[in-house]
């Protein structure tokens, strides 16, 4: 769905610099320049936004764009994941293991890889708890052994069944990408990924049982240091309302990519919205200048919904 709306403002910020005086009043102008003078800097940006209630656009540049998503891209894992456990393909307390190999012969246990699970003395979680871990602190080795039991095919599946055509995961989280392996973990649009996480609060996304238990695991979820640093959450309590605030959100973050979705509730109106910068990562400073034009758009985002 693209309106004259979302044409007017991809352009613009192409044509960043040489408007700025008539679009100076303009609703989310922080981020227009923020991502505007990213794009103007060889960074590839991508942002959509739209209300929970209306369906309205209210931001979108470059949102059908396919960008690497990183974790991200594990949403369609834990949504084809909450559908067996719907339809009794799979139960909670089913058990995988963090030490059996991926499909190639891949260690998926490798503590270079990050995360918590690879800290912790048990060597096998219930399929509830994994999915727990990835929208928790988006955990590679619970993502591998659930993306594992089920299969990246069933993952490719569901995602087509979704609708979606510019957003899938790709492969298992690896510490290290060779050439016979997929470039990304993942890729996503910020259009179809804000448009998921507003099926999921709307309980469409499969269904209403698969949608709310979704975005349980993702209400756990502890890293707000991109688009949602913004809000003033604390990262590990924000499954209520803070201050008429409410938030359920996954990140991505891999050499050179920054990626955020989620859903944002305040005390006028909710928004979900996706955002995605994949950038020349070759300092601190370069990624340190990404994190806080994020933040700029968490800022837009909150002042909308307040």
């Amino acid at each position: 769905m693209e309106s004259s709306l979302d044409g007017r403002r991809s352009r613009r910020i192409r044509d960043h610099g040489r408007h700025l005086g008539e679009r100076a009043a303009e609703p989310f102008e922080r981020s227009f320049q923020a991502l505007g003078s990213l794009a103007y800097s060889h960074a590839r940006v991508s942002a959509s936004a739209s209300d929970l209630d209306s369906g309205e656009v209210v931001l979108a540049i470059d949102e059908n764009v396919a960008l690497p998503t990183a974790e991200v891209g594990s949403l369609l894992l834990l949504i084809e994941v909450a559908a067996r456990l719907a339809d009794g393909r799979l139960a909670p307390l089913d058990e995988v293991s963090r030490d059996a190999p991926a499909g190639d012969g891949t260690r998926v246990d490798d503590p270079r890889t990050g995360g918590l699970w690879s800290s912790l003395l048990l060597p096998t979680l219930g399929v509830r708890d994994a999915a727990t871990l990835v929208g928790a602190v988006r955990d590679p080795v619970a993502t591998n052994a659930l993306a594992r039991l089920v299969g990246l095919d069933a993952i490719h599946g569901r995602g087509e069944s979704l609708g979606l055509k510019r957003t899938a995961l790709l492969d298992f989280a690896r510490a290290t990408r060779g050439p016979d392996d997929a470039p990304q973990f993942s890729v996503g649009s910020a259009y179809e990924l804000q448009s998921l996480f507003g099926d999921l609060v709307a309980g469409r996304c499969v269904d209403t049982a698969v949608s709310n238990r979704v975005l349980g695991w993702l209400s756990t979820g502890s890293d707000l240091s991109m688009v949602a640093a913004a809000f003033g959450l604390d990262p590990v309590a924000h499954r209520d309302r803070d201050h008429g605030i409410q938030l359920v959100n996954l990140t991505g973050a891999d050499l050179g990519v920054r990626s955020e979705a989620g859903a944002l509730r305040g005390r006028r109106r909710g928004l979900a919205y996706a955002v995605t910068v994949a950038f020349d990562d070759t300092d601190l400073a370069a990624r340190l200048r990404v994190l806080e034009v994020l933040r700029t758009v968490g800022l837009d985002l909150l002042e909308h919904v307040s």
